[in-house]
């Protein structure tokens, strides 16, 4: 837990003020003064005088009374010695804004790790280094050296980057927006975006939370937190570091498709923070969650005086999948009376272009305890009869009333300035079009259904370690072997309750006959069964539809003979003669280990699917029902489930169970680094599925 004095100090040190207005010692210091902090402010430096009639002392043993936050701007071996003097003196909490840590490698890795110890053996917990500062504008706090500080608000925001911050600052402060909070989180040696975002959810003063991540060293920690913070308060976040640069090698379909991008996403996802794609989208998200109510429905009304931008809303609210709300029959009849005969009643409400201010205020006060509405949208296009202001006042009194959100779009430039500035100061957000107003919209929807996601329980494992799968990969890692085939791998994979068609090991031709006749004839499959060889397709070490002695005789030494030609330094064992399962759909599932988040599941159909068209849908283990019934509609070729053409509609529900199962499975062993289950068949609903294949890695567990 974070100590309230990092954000609501009584009295705060600069170690490293100066004189010297270039430096960032001077401009911490004044945006202390500047900003208006009420209590004792320090200034530490050995050569004396003051700064903005406020003397500066000569050591940290020279300050006259108690300090409650310590700012640090010296090199990062004075910040070492300091942070015990100043914990001396009181110390809660400090900001490290010096850099010269972690970011430069070398010694400045052992640096951080030493200023890490340093503030745990004194009891103070520190922000950065590297770092912008802080800013708390409902305590007249700025400990950075920002240029200025932004109006009072609702919107806190924390980064990695500190020029992010200062940029994220300036559009506020030329807004007028208001913000809560500024954390610049540095090289995080000790306080974390979890630290801050569990800070937050209790701070009265942050309506909205927004941050700017590169990476996240302790996952599961971030994932327990965002659960828990976004059931109160909503969490936007921008990732960089997006592209498949960051994926690691592997052997699995699951690992070459991870990589690091899909485990973030996945993982805000279930924990509920909505993740912006660009900065112009965090601060569209920004004004909506901190100036109007989450939406209860998705019904969204449209008020227009130009049928462009009311096509534009309208297609993009159809593409996001927000139903435009129906215009009921006594709706109609306390608007009809009001509008000219060429204005339309359908949705979107297109008042007309020589609208003034008394349409908009006469549509939006009928709307005023509307039950068919759940949002409103207002656009206005400046024309020769528009009223701009008064438009937008009309707006900003009738939504006082409503209780429901409403957005606006007011197009143009010079003409609409006024106009949206009255609409922030009244706390309509605006949005320059359209299209943007209503990715707002939906991005509020989605917030209003994740936090009432039925999140499982941290750490859940409920089916312990089944005792047959405990020995086969114990004797694989006692036998130094890194990859398990198929053969040990069903094992595993049995004892969580997979089915697996009937089948029969043979190391010659002879036996393979001898086990294709045990299966009672029919059509049999033939596969290799090697620990060296994983992709059994590639070499030519599968055959299908054997349906006779001769043909799996043949298929013996075909398929032996080809692995030895393709593979020469696989170890043969011998071959799996199966039974061959007809009908039904192949999928892939499966689990790579990701290192920040964990096990990360994978899910799509088999074949080209995921060859070609990577048609896949992840998710962090452990699973609730619905992260895995969310995972099977995700993908685009969900439709080839369901009934089609004829077709019956596969087993869905056994698809989800499978889910949890490799859920179980990879929480229950961390050994297992990566899994495939490919093909996976899923037959028609209500007979369940059948594993085909598979395959894991294995390590030690940490």
């Amino acid at each position: 837990m974070l100590p309230g004095e990092l954000f609501h100090p009584g009295s705060v040190a600069v170690v490293g003020a100066t004189r010297n207005p270039e430096k960032v010692g001077y401009g911490v210091f004044s945006n202390l003064v500047q900003a208006g902090f009420p209590g004792p402010v320090y200034g530490v430096n050995p050569g004396g005088g003051e700064i903005l009639g406020h003397p500066l002392v000569p050591s940290i043993d020279a300050i006259p009374g108690n300090v409650d936050l310590g700012v640090f701007v010296v090199p990062p071996n004075a910040v070492l010695e300091g942070i015990p003097r100043l914990a001396a003196k009181g110390m809660r909490a400090g900001i490290v804004i010096s850099a010269g840590f972690k970011e430069i490698g070398g010694a400045g890795v052992a640096l951080e790790r030493s200023l890490r110890e340093a503030a745990t053996s004194a009891g103070v917990r520190v922000l950065g280094p590297n770092c912008l500062g802080l800013i708390n504008t409902h305590a007249s706090l700025n400990a950075s050296f920002s240029r200025g500080t932004p109006p009072k608000g609702n919107i806190s925001f924390f980064s990695q980057s500190g020029a992010l911050c200062t940029a994220v600052l300036d559009w506020a402060i030329g807004e007028n927006i208001g913000f809560s909070k500024f954390i610049s989180l540095g090289n995080k040696a000790d306080i974390s975006e979890s630290d801050i975002m569990e800070y937050l959810a209790d701070d009265p003063d942050t309506r909205v939370i927004l941050g700017y991540v590169e990476s996240i060293e302790d996952g599961r920690r971030f994932l327990y937190a965002s659960r828990q913070v976004t059931r109160r308060k909503p969490v936007i976040l921008v990732k960089a570091g997006t592209t498949a640069a960051g994926a690691r090698a592997a052997s699995s379909h699951t690992g070459s498709l991870a990589g690091s991008d899909r485990a973030y996403s996945a993982a805000f996802r279930q924990g509920g923070v909505l993740r912006a794609e660009t900065v112009e989208d965090l601060f569209d998200l920004a004004l909506g969650f901190s100036m109007q109510p989450v939406p209860k429905g998705d019904r969204l009304l449209i008020l227009t005086n130009a049928g462009g931008p009311g096509i534009l809303a309208a297609d993009t609210a159809e593409r996001l999948g927000i139903p435009l709300a129906e215009i009921p029959e006594s709706l109609r009849g306390k608007i009809l009376p009001k509008l000219p005969a060429t204005a339309s009643l359908a949705n979107p409400v297109d008042v007309i272009g020589d609208a003034r201010a008394d349409r908009y205020r006469d549509v939006l006060s009928a709307i005023v305890g509307e039950s068919s509405i759940d949002m409103v949208l207002v656009l206005l296009t400046p024309q020769a009869m528009t009223e701009p202001e008064e438009t937008a006042r009309a707006t900003v009194s009738a939504s006082a009333g409503m209780g429901i959100p409403v957005f606006a779009s007011f197009l143009g430039e010079a003409t609409v300035a006024e106009s949206r500035r009255i609409l922030t100061a009244g706390c309509i957000p605006n949005y320059p079009v359209p299209e943007r107003a209503v990715r707002a919209a939906h991005a509020m929807l989605r917030y209003s259904r994740l936090r009432t996601a039925d999140f499982p329980e941290e750490g859940e494992s409920p089916s312990g370690r089944p005792p047959i799968a405990e020995r086969v990969v114990g004797e694989a890692l006692a036998a130094g072997r890194r990859a398990m085939g198929e053969e040990e791998s069903r094992g595993v994979l049995e004892a969580y309750g997979f089915s697996f068609p009937r089948h029969a090991f043979a190391d010659t031709s002879a036996a393979a006959v001898k086990a294709y006749r045990s299966l009672g004839a029919g059509q049999v499959v033939m596969k290799i069964v090697s620990p060296q060889i994983l992709h059994k397709t590639d070499v030519g070490g599968v055959l299908l539809g054997l349906s006779s002695e001769e043909e799996v005789a043949r298929a013996f030494v075909e398929v032996t003979s080809s692995v030895r030609r393709l593979s020469p330094s696989a170890w043969i064992a011998g071959v799996s003669v199966q039974e061959m399962v007809a009908g039904g759909r192949e999928l892939i599932l499966g689990m790579s280990r990701d290192p920040q988040f964990g096990p990360l599941l994978m899910f799509g159909l088999g074949g080209i699917y995921v060859e070609v068209l990577k048609d896949v849908a992840f998710r962090v283990a452990p699973l609730s029902r619905r992260d895995a019934e969310e995972m099977v509609r995700e993908i685009r070729s969900y439709p080839l489930l369901a009934a089609y053409r004829g077709s019956e509609p596969a087993d869905v529900e056994a698809i989800v169970e499978a889910l949890r199962r490799v859920s179980r499975l990879s929480c229950d062993f961390p050994e297992i680094q990566e899994l495939d289950i490919n093909p996976l068949l899923v037959l028609p609903k209500g007979k369940g599925i059948r594993a085909i294949d598979c395959r894991m890695t294995i390590a030690e567990a940490p």
